[in-house]
């Protein structure tokens, strides 16, 4: 079975929020635009990097290790659906103009079922910063906590979890955040196991 057979039973839940509060309606499905907009595990990782501190594209690209084009057409492509909002610009050391991208929220408005995949990249391609390698100079992050859980649930059950996970998750996302608070990512996938298959 290929990961991308996998990833279509996925739930999946988009984790962009912002300190601010937001009024969550009922979820909508994605459309075409900003389905594609969400299909790919770079532009997913700007959404969280521009979620709590406004970022130049120069300043994604480099963090990303990027070249600056690659980086402007994954930010102008937010910038398009609606997932990043453009603030005002500032000039620059040499007087160029540099415009800082906000995360604007609505990805967590969204029940995109078709970005399994790169929701998993996105999640992937961040834990070699979690992990470490084991050295002083690479320690594992000490505040990740990982579980795992082998359930055995008929529909009723599944449709019970996944609504306590909504209900959960909703009510954190609603939260305003502290200006001192620590920034988390929460990675929650739900899927059938293929180990027991």
């Amino acid at each position: 079975m290929s990961i991308t057979e996998r990833t279509a039973s996925c739930r999946v839940y988009f984790g962009c929020v912002s300190a601010q509060t937001w009024d969550l309606p009922h979820r909508r499905v994605a459309t075409e635009a900003e389905a594609k907009a969400l299909a790919s595990a770079v532009r997913l990782r700007i959404l969280r990097m521009c979620l709590d501190t406004p970022m130049t594209n120069a300043a994604v690209a480099e963090r990303l290790g990027l070249n600056a084009a690659t980086a402007l057409h994954h930010v102008r492509t937010l910038v398009n659906t609606g997932f990043l909002e453009p603030l005002p610009s500032t000039r620059g050391r040499r007087g160029a103009r540099s415009v800082p991208y906000r995360a604007t929220g609505k990805s967590w408005q969204l029940d995109e079922q078709r970005s399994a995949r790169a929701m998993v990249e996105a999640f992937t391609q961040t834990l070699p910063v979690l992990l470490g390698d084991g050295s002083e100079e690479a320690p594992a992050d000490p505040d990740l906590r990982v579980a795992r859980l082998g359930l055995r649930l008929d529909a009723e059950g599944r449709a019970e979890l996944e609504r306590r996970l909504d209900a959960l998750l909703d009510e954190f996302a609603q939260r305003p955040g502290a200006a001192d608070a620590a920034p988390l990512s929460l990675f929650v996938a739900l899927h059938r196991d293929p180990d027991r298959d």
